[in-house]
């Protein structure tokens, strides 16, 4: 058996295996986070994407791998839990374009996004729905006073009434007159049809919407509607003042004291066109923006002996056609 040592590798050639290895390290790694990670295609012009109310992060992640803006869901989610910070994605439009990697996406979303969705629910009044606005799109205090005081007052049937109640995609750079008018536009596809009815029925639309409102304010559930409708013509009818409680909490709503708080005793209210218990017919205008529903009540009343009604505790409607029956209904219901 041969005494020769075994050779030594020499130390320089090692080295070289090793930065050999780690540049193709490097490499291979780069190549997969440009497989994975890097943009899907050059282009640079910047399209919509929609993210919907309600939608989940692992939804959003999958309609951008459909919508080709990254090569799989989970890619986003990598690059999101690094983007968040713990914020969330909010509902709105975002501009993006496949020129962009997924953490430039990621970032995007995380952001606020340049349209935003905006519902507006039944039955509230244009204060309510100015504030609602404000927060959402992040207007200053004097946008909210223009909104409150110029861009909803433009005529006296355009005061209250015709901000329907919907949701609307609407661009946070976009001044509150053009939203006002977008509302507007949008009441009056709405309420087509029903405009051909009161036109037949020889009832002005402003009419219309004003029962409607105080249908809207007064009804516990669509089903007692068209029953409010018909008290509210038997009284006009009758002659006798409406006692419409939402008209006190019109009269009196702020932001500070809630815009619908409980009336209390109607002898505390002044004398005012809106104040039905001591003035006959109806408001000047609307108290609210009221729903489809409201508004085909209006128009369609049912038939009712009633005259008084209450909601009890459980928003059940009672009815009665007389005071009496009334203050039975009280004692029996709400005592």
């Amino acid at each position: 058996m041969s005494d020769v040592p075994f050779p030594k590798p020499k130390r320089g050639r090692t080295l070289a295996f090793v930065l050999a290895g780690a540049a193709l390290f490097i490499i291979l790694a780069a190549l997969l986070y440009s497989a994975a990670f890097g943009p899907v295609g050059s282009d640079t012009a910047k399209a919509q994407f929609l993210v919907t109310p309600g939608e989940s992060v692992q939804t959003v992640a999958s309609d951008l791998a459909k919508q080709g803006y990254i090569r799989g869901a989970w890619v986003f989610n990598v690059a999101y839990l690094r983007a968040s910070d713990g914020k969330g994605i909010r509902p709105g439009g975002y501009e993006l374009s496949t020129s962009m990697d997924a953490w430039s996406i990621a970032s995007a979303l995380v952001e606020a996004p340049y349209v935003a969705w905006v519902t507006i629910p039944v039955g509230m009044r244009k204060e309510q729905i100015g504030s609602l606005l404000a927060k959402t799109l992040g207007w200053t205090p004097a946008q909210l006073n223009e909104w409150n005081t110029v861009d909803t007052a433009t005529a006296p049937n355009y005061i209250e009434g015709v901000y329907f109640p919907d949701t609307y995609l609407i661009p946070t750079d976009e001044p509150p007159a053009v939203i006002a008018e977008r509302m507007r536009d949008h009441f009056k596809e709405q309420f087509a049809p029903y405009a051909d009815q009161a036109l037949k029925k020889n009832i002005p639309w402003p009419t219309v919407l004003t029962i409607a409102s105080l249908i809207q304010r007064e009804a516990g559930s669509a089903a007692d509607m068209p029953i409010i409708s018909g008290i509210i013509q038997k009284r006009l009818a009758s002659g006798m003042p409406l006692a419409i409680d939402a008209t006190l909490q019109y009269m009196r709503g702020s932001e500070a004291t809630g815009w619908w708080a409980p009336p209390g005793s109607s002898n505390n209210y002044p004398d005012s066109p809106f104040n039905t218990y001591k003035r006959k017919g109806l408001p000047p205008h609307p108290i609210a923006n009221p729903g489809l529903a409201a508004i085909a009540a209006a128009l369609n009343p049912t038939p009712t002996d009633c005259v008084f009604y209450i909601h009890d505790t459980k928003g059940v409607m009672h009815c009665s056609p007389s005071y009496s029956g009334q203050l039975a209904n009280i004692q029996k219901y709400l005592k």
